[in-house]
């Protein structure tokens, strides 16, 4: 009898052995995961099993504070390939959350429990660590807004009638583009990537070219009254200050196209000036693209 117990007991251990020496799925967020009020805050994982990624999984989590009442929130994650999975969580505050997840292939589920940090948003992205601030972005759209006025008031002055019209349509029509958001944050990811490339080279922007480039710049502002008043208008110290800043990354990029205009003219002797800013110009383009790439960007 004792020797039949032994056996059932060593047959169940051997049954519950089966069942569970399947491997479990393992989740990890891969990003940072940040709240911004009126936002939905993006949460990508990535799903393993045995170290391998695992694709095809509906995925569901059910997200709660931690020792807080704040109800619970859904998020539907999408199947982005390579184990990499995206949703949308709508959330109430940055904190601590405790994550239930519902992974679901075959018509099997399986349950994992892990907490999640959401932290609060300091701009609205980030390039290689570093924050692109909502103040930065109000400034570039302070930026193109001050190129438009110029662009109103030249317009005023050489021009009337119909032509006149035409003109000042065709600036208002500008007028969505150079305040998008998006647009805004391609301008400042261009220069701010193109400055870094430079000083990789081993470029610096010194005081005086920084000063020198500030003093061009005051002279074109001085010139359109529409212009000195909306300077004015933001705070001319803050705005020359932030400014200088801008004019430090635009006199490193400066320094890259220069590399590539004396690249073309050393390599392509019988080109002309039109053709040499030509192939300069593409050559920046790739150069850009390729040095973007190079950059860990994210966008909230």
């Amino acid at each position: 009898m004792k020797k039949r117990t032994v056996l059932a007991l060593l047959l169940v251990m051997a049954l519950m052995t089966a069942c569970s020496s399947g491997s479990e799925y393992h989740i990890k967020v891969t990003k940072d995961v940040y709240f911004e009020a009126g936002k939905t805050s993006t949460i990508e994982i990535k799903v393993t099993e045995d170290r391998k990624a695992v694709e095809g999984l509906t995925i569901k989590a059910l997200l709660s504070m931690k020792n807080m009442a704040h109800g619970t929130s859904e998020v539907k994650f999408t199947d982005k390939g390579n184990g990499i999975y995206s949703g949308e969580a709508d959330l109430s505050m940055s904190g601590k959350y405790e994550a239930v997840f519902i992974v679901e292939k075959n018509g099997k589920k399986t349950e994992k429990i892990i907490e999640i940090e959401v932290k609060k948003a300091e701009g609205v992205a980030k390039i290689n660590g570093e924050w692109i601030t909502k103040e930065e972005i109000n400034f570039y759209k302070l930026i193109n807004q001050l190129q438009l006025e110029m662009n109103r008031e030249t317009a005023r002055k050489n021009y009337s009638g119909e032509k006149l019209k035409e003109e000042l349509a065709y600036l208002d029509s500008q007028k969505t583009n150079i305040e998008d958001q998006n647009q805004l944050l391609t301008q400042i990811i261009r220069l701010r990537s193109m400055a870094v490339l430079a000083e990789e080279k081993g470029h610096t922007a010194t005081n005086e070219e920084v000063e020198e480039a500030i003093k061009k710049v005051r002279g074109q502002y001085s010139q359109f009254e529409s212009a000195s008043n909306m300077i004015k208008e933001y705070g001319e110290e803050k705005f020359w200050a932030t400014e200088r800043e801008h004019y430090k990354m635009i006199v490193l990029s400066q320094k890259i196209q220069k590399d590539l205009i004396d690249k073309i003219k050393k390599e392509n002797p019988s080109y002309g000036e039109q053709e040499i800013y030509y192939q300069a110009q593409k050559q920046y383009e790739e150069l850009l693209i390729s040095q973007v790439n190079t950059l860990e960007i994210e966008i909230l």
